[in-house]
């Protein structure tokens, strides 16, 4: 399947490549940023380019897709569909509270019903992560279950919240 770049009124969206490593081990690897992802904060750069090298692996397999966010030339952000119809994301710090998050999900979520034919989307978020359960159920996500302890890091359980959002 052929994976086309997403523009939207500031932003463009575009397939992970190999050389976006560097741009985005900048918080792969800052605990701020991975506090709610499911991994540890990644310890040098050749651990992001072996995530980097994972994540085109499961593309070419039709498992995943892994888009950049840019704003002109710069990576601000990541979006990814995993799992079939699981949303996953996370903006750097200094792009987080413009509206990017929600204006790439917008986009990706479009692509997600008219290109890739899902029926519906789903997001599993810590509970703790307001911020990303806030822009979530503003592009309409509903919650519709929680779990206690499904997922262990680094020695630590944490919760799920898990959303959808049906195809309108």
């Amino acid at each position: 399947m052929t994976r086309p770049e997403l523009e939207t009124e500031r932003l463009r969206l575009r397939p992970m490549q190999r050389d976006d490593a560097a741009a985005l081990h900048a918080w792969l690897s800052d605990p701020l940023v991975m506090r709610y992802w499911s991994t540890l904060p990644h310890r040098d750069l050749e651990e992001t380019v072996r995530w980097v090298e994972l994540s085109l692996q499961e593309g070419a397999a039709g498992r995943a897709r892994d888009y950049v966010v840019l704003k002109g030339q710069t990576v601000i952000g990541r979006v990814a569909f995993w799992q079939g119809n699981e949303i996953g994301f996370f903006f750097g710090p200094e792009h987080q509270g413009r509206g990017y998050a929600a204006e790439a999900l917008a986009a990706f979520c479009r692509f997600g019903f008219d290109q890739l034919g899902f029926d519906e989307i789903r997001a599993d978020v810590d509970p703790d992560n307001a911020p990303s359960l806030r822009v979530l159920e503003r592009l309409g996500f509903v919650r519709t279950g929680f779990a206690e302890k499904t997922l262990e890091i680094g020695g630590k359980w944490f919760d799920s919240v898990y959303l959808t959002l049906a195809r309108r």
